[in-house]
């Protein structure tokens, strides 16, 4: 990967890019609530978990196919990874959560990172019947776009998101900065893993056992004091 790769990939997963990021939390207000996730180790096996078992390994293997559709310039196959991926977070703030970023994520790099061979327009084209665009095949087509390879775009993704939920819990649990860090750090072996497995496996491998993050999903949107929305 060239240095104008990595510095795209290195900006579009930063935590200012404007997808919004910070005002999610994925369940994880309500976990801290619960008593779920009170410290630093308790926050490593549940973000762990989502990365092995859950949402996050669902979303690099969605990340991956939209990276071979867009490759293999497949539109038919990149519409049924949109209306499948609609369909499967569990709650309406999980929803929301995924298609909000996704579309903040696909219109602003189509207005300040000026697609190379006009591909995404045949990919991320609205018409009012189209599924909503998630947040990991909007991750996965520009990259796909921009030539910037399948597993380094992987596991910046997945560290983006573990990154954002982690600043998440450093206010919400309290945990201190360098907990945080500590937090991170431990989990770069789970994140290198998800990506590996995502790297080539199948939609049929789609699928997870996280019941307790979409619980309290559906709990934090009856939550009294929120600070995020999901």
């Amino acid at each position: 990967m060239d240095e104008g790769a990595l510095y795209r990939l290195l900006t579009w997963l930063s935590p200012s890019f404007p997808v919004g990021a910070f005002s999610y939390a994925h369940g994880l207000e309500w976990a801290v609530e619960a008593g779920l996730v009170r410290d630093e180790r308790a926050l490593v096996t549940w973000l762990g978990d989502l990365l092995e078992n859950g949402t996050l390994g669902q979303d690099a293997i969605l990340c991956a196919r939209a990276h071979d559709a867009v490759e293999a310039e497949d539109a038919v196959g990149f519409a049924g990874l949109r209306a499948l991926a609609a369909a499967l977070p569990a709650t309406a703030e999980l929803l929301l959560e995924t298609t909000a970023q996704g579309a903040a994520f696909a219109r602003t790099c189509l207005a300040a990172w000026p697609d190379p061979r006009g591909r995404l327009a045949l990919f991320f084209g609205e018409p009012e019947a189209a599924p909503p665009l998630v947040y990991p095949l909007a991750v996965g087509a520009v990259a796909a776009a921009h030539d910037i390879p399948l597993r380094p775009a992987l596991a910046a993704f997945l560290q983006a998101v573990v990154a954002n939920l982690v600043s998440a819990a450093v206010r919400l649990v309290p945990l201190g900065q360098t907990a945080g860090q500590r937090a991170l750090a431990a989990l770069e072996p789970a994140v290198g893993a998800a990506a590996r497995r995502a790297e080539h496996a199948p939609i049929a491998a789609l699928g997870g056992a996280s019941l307790m993050v979409d619980w309290c999903s559906l709990s934090h949107e009856t939550q009294y004091t929120r600070l995020f929305r999901s």
